[in-house]
């Protein structure tokens, strides 16, 4: 095997050195890399695509936009959110691209044009569920619980009229224990189902100082008692007091009901 040494390994004038075996090999081999394998520029255009982690305003197909934080190309963490054609925003939660959490909804006031809070509360899945204040208009709201987009649970109603619910929701409906308290001071106390009076219940009339009390079926008093119940501090009562109803001879009437009940089981003896 014949090589040539390059000029930085050629020994000086009257001398000459012999290298090794290895040696001889390394200096005369070149030395030569793999190349790397070129990706595809889709793949380098799609990593940078992915939404992870905070970013600016995102802006959708339809003109909706996003600002906030980002995992696995959804919305999760905080963020705000503002659709174009309604011109909503919420501001809040989300989690794997829903609103999940805490947040704000707002809607643009159609005589202003300036955003007005209409919830604000708890989410789960997209859907107001949990502890929230729902406004209807200026003097009509609700505070209580949600599940799905609807009342549910405990909850209080402030109508627009003065009047106040406070009781059992279900359904977005007052549905089991409840009181409504009128704008005049009445109130009723009792059993709702589906929105309306079902079952016993207690109806004050405190303008005229009277009190019912009895069994209502879908608003309808259907049978009860009325008594006086604070007349006289009432500020428009009846002009003549209701008249108690007493029994002459209490004792006889208990007595001849018991005779009755037990003649029967005589006879069949």
């Amino acid at each position: 095997m014949s090589w040539q040494l390059s000029h930085k390994f050629r020994p000086a004038a009257g001398t000459w050195r012999t290298f090794p075996e290895k040696q001889r090999n390394a200096v005369s081999m070149p030395v030569t890399k793999c190349p790397r394998k070129s990706e595809p520029l889709w793949k380098g255009w799609d990593q940078k695509a992915q939404k992870n982690g905070l970013r600016h305003q995102v802006f959708a197909v339809n003109g909706d936009h996003y600002v906030g934080e980002w995992k696995g190309n959804l919305k999760h963490g905080k963020g705000t959110q503002v659709w174009k054609q309604s011109g909503a925003m919420y501001e809040g939660d989300w989690k794997f691209g829903k609103r999940d959490g805490y947040g704000i909804l707002s809607h643009p006031d159609p005589e202003t044009g300036k955003l007005k809070r209409v919830y604000s509360g708890w989410w789960k899945g997209d859907k107001k569920s949990g502890y929230g204040i729902q406004f209807f208009g200026p003097k009509e709201y609700y505070e209580g619980e949600w599940c799905s987009n609807q009342r549910s649970g405990w909850g209080r109603m402030y109508y627009n009229n003065g009047d106040i619910y406070e009781g059992q929701w279900k359904n977005d409906k007052p549905d089991g224990e409840g009181m409504l308290r009128l704008k005049n001071g009445n109130r009723y106390e009792g059993s709702w189902e589906r929105g309306m009076k079902n079952g016993h219940g207690r109806f004050f009339h405190l303008d005229h100082g009277q009190l019912f009390e009895g069994f209502w079926v879908d608003n309808v008093a259907k049978c009860g008692t009325m008594i006086d119940f604070g007349r006289d501090e009432a500020p428009e009562p009846t002009q003549f007091p209701i008249p108690k109803v007493e029994i002459l001879d209490p004792d006889g009437v208990l007595k001849e009901a018991l005779d009755k009940l037990k003649k029967p089981e005589e006879e069949e003896d």
